[in-house]
């Protein structure tokens, strides 16, 4: 198993969102997060003086088979990508067990499968 964590433009979120809905995940997360990235400079609006160091993203988070690991990332890029600097990253680590709360089951079976 594996955990798929992007951290993707706000702009993107809802079209990201979208494909991954229609490429049969069925289920993920998402929170709003910030981050400080290399661009680091001040700017004025309405002459008031602001910092553009923190950026404001989305994070998605997946956890998968590992069959299916390709397919969503490949949904990620191609979608989220504007070609402009501060598109994001992806992020993919093992996952070692997953259980059923409801259930109590464990195991990779606990994840369901496409359909």
């Amino acid at each position: 198993m594996k955990k798929i964590e992007a951290i993707i433009r706000k702009t993107k979120f809802e079209e990201v969102k979208e494909a991954l809905l229609s490429s049969d995940i069925d289920w993920f997360e998402y929170h709003p997060v910030h981050g400080i990235g290399q661009s680091r400079q001040e700017r004025v609006y309405r002459g008031v003086q602001y910092s553009t160091d923190v950026i404001e993203r989305m994070k998605i988070s997946i956890v998968c088979r590992e069959m299916f690991v390709a397919p969503t990332v490949n949904v990620i890029l191609k979608v989220a990508h504007t070609g402009e600097v501060g598109d994001g990253r992806i992020f993919v680590s093992d996952v070692l067990d997953v259980w059923s709360i409801r259930t109590g089951e464990n195991g990779d079976t606990v994840l369901r499968d496409k359909k």
